[in-house]
């Protein structure tokens, strides 16, 4: 049991299904009062009575002052969590405009603004906890989805900016960095999805479940699949023979279309 948690004051975006309502869970289960934020209102409000928290639906990006004042004030816990995929197997060629706008504002300037307005209460406490829900992807990368891949990688860079900018001033920053999760982002990556990830995919209560072991130990980097280290390593040490790998898996993709 993370101690800290017991009577936190806890923001999940998109908690509405997925990781976001898994999290949502663990936490009130864990004694949190927990905000229940998504897009959708019905499922936000569902997930908030299931659990006794407390629904503030609307866009993850301007939430923090109405999340704030439903628990008194302050916001202790912040799972930036709401996250959008697109595809785009050629970016050069295809490009969405407003796919790549909205991955921008959705999976790394939503964690922005978010961060804008906590860290001067934060900071002033000496205390608050900020949770990335990030990806694999933003470690390594995806086939097939140039958008998610890249805005990934700026929400993990987002994540270690903030902590190695304000851990000494009390700030813990956890990114969550899981392959495959069962939820309907999963079944909306297609064929590709069907090809990298859904082999090892894992329910959405054991990437919570490694959140919680993560802020027990005090760590940064939460790997719900263990085997991530190794590719992440390996991506750092012989750069051009992953992407050669990667290639590889690109190729036996487009042959499967």
């Amino acid at each position: 049991m993370v101690e800290a948690v017991q009577g936190a004051g806890v923001v999940v975006t998109g908690a509405g299904g997925g990781i976001g309502a898994a999290l949502a869970r663990r936490f009130a289960a864990e004694g949190a009062r927990v905000v229940v934020n998504d897009l959708d209102g019905a499922k936000a409000a569902a997930v908030a009575d299931e659990i006794g928290g407390i629904a503030v639906p609307g866009d993850a990006s301007a939430i923090v002052s109405d999340a704030r004042d439903a628990l008194g004030g302050i916001v202790d816990v912040y799972c930036a969590n709401a996250g959008v995929a697109f595809g785009g197997a050629d970016p050069g060629q295809a490009l969405d405009e407003k796919s790549w706008s909205l991955s921008w504002d959705v999976n790394v300037m939503a964690h922005v603004r978010a961060a804008h307005e906590l860290l001067p209460g934060w900071l002033e406490r000496g205390s608050g906890r900020f949770v990335s829900t990030v990806s694999a992807a933003g470690l390594l990368t995806m086939i097939g989805a140039a958008p998610y891949a890249v805005t990934k990688h700026g929400a993990l860079a987002f994540a270690e900016y903030l902590s190695l900018t304000y851990r000494h001033r009390g700030l813990k920053v956890h990114a969550i960095c899981p392959q495959g999760v069962r939820t309907d982002m999963l079944d909306a990556t297609g064929s590709a999805g069907d090809l990298v990830l859904k082999p090892t995919a894992i329910a959405p209560e054991d990437v919570a479940d490694a959140l919680f072991k993560g802020m027990e130990e005090d760590r940064f980097l939460i790997l719900p699949h263990a085997e991530v280290a190794g590719y992440y390593q390996a991506r750092a040490a012989e750069p051009d023979r992953w992407l050669a790998g990667m290639n590889h898996l690109q190729q036996k993709w487009e042959a499967s279309q």
